[in-house]
């Protein structure tokens, strides 16, 4: 009769040999810390050693595309894998595991990278090993109210994007409503730009009271008008 732990009682005693596994790699370009799949291998593989557990891998599903990032459109091959890892216990008995990995690279790294984060994924969730974080849980946050100031650089911007008069106006309704919440500076700052704009979009409206440009023509009509009524007095019928 055997006894060696069978691929369960093996897996067990790696969960709790390894414990928790820290987020101290850092993705510099989006800012965030996560855990790469050095940290996890290393914090497992001597753990798997030490209770006779081997892992093999098997590609499912592979594709692979070439897209473009980035305003220079830099060419990446973009790389989807899936993976069925096959942990292998000391007693013989298996249990398997299917995962999904996904990466680009600039280079010839791009599949490289997908498995990568197959295998490291595999390990953390069957493994169900935790962070050293706090649980998301322990904060909350709180809708923005729909009343809450607008950034003045927001508001810069949708200035100059108003394609119509509408649109413009609507801004500018923003603003009267919202405007004892920005500073002198601010609000001439917006009054500089919103009437730019006003003019782009509709040129024969002067800055000083949005009244139309145009030749007066209203007292010739009226004395046409007077001239007609007073032929028109003499007038029996």
């Amino acid at each position: 009769m055997s006894t060696a732990l069978t691929v369960v009682q093996a897996m067990n005693e790696v969960m709790k040999a390894v414990g928790g596994i820290a987020k101290k790699d850092r993705n510099q370009a989006q800012g965030f810390n996560f855990r790469g799949i050095d940290s996890v291998v290393n914090a497992v593989s001597p753990q798997l050693q030490k209770y006779g557990v081997i892992v093999v891998p098997s590609v499912q599903d592979y594709s692979y595309d070439t897209v473009e990032i980035g305003r220079n459109r830099t060419a990446m091959g973009h790389v989807k894998v899936k993976v069925q890892y096959t942990f292998v216990g000391p007693n013989g008995d298996v249990i398997n595991t299917t995962v999904v990995g996904e990466a680009m690279d600039s280079g010839d790294k791009a599949t490289a990278k997908a498995m990568s984060v197959a295998f490291r994924t595999a390990l953390l969730q069957s493994l169900c090993l935790p962070t050293d974080e706090l649980d998301p849980d322990a904060s909350s946050y709180e809708r923005s109210n729909i009343e809450d100031v607008i950034p003045p650089t927001a508001v810069l911007i949708q200035i100059s994007q108003a394609k119509t008069m509408k649109s413009l106006e609507s801004v500018a309704s923003m603003l009267n409503k919202s405007k004892a919440k920005y500073s002198a500076e601010q609000m001439q700052q917006f009054r500089e730009r919103y009437f730019e704009k006003k003019n782009e979009l509709n040129p024969v409206l002067d800055e000083s009271n949005e009244v139309p440009v145009v030749e007066e023509k209203v007292p010739v009509i009226e004395e046409k008008r007077n001239e007609f009524q007073s032929k028109s007095a003499g007038v029996t019928v």
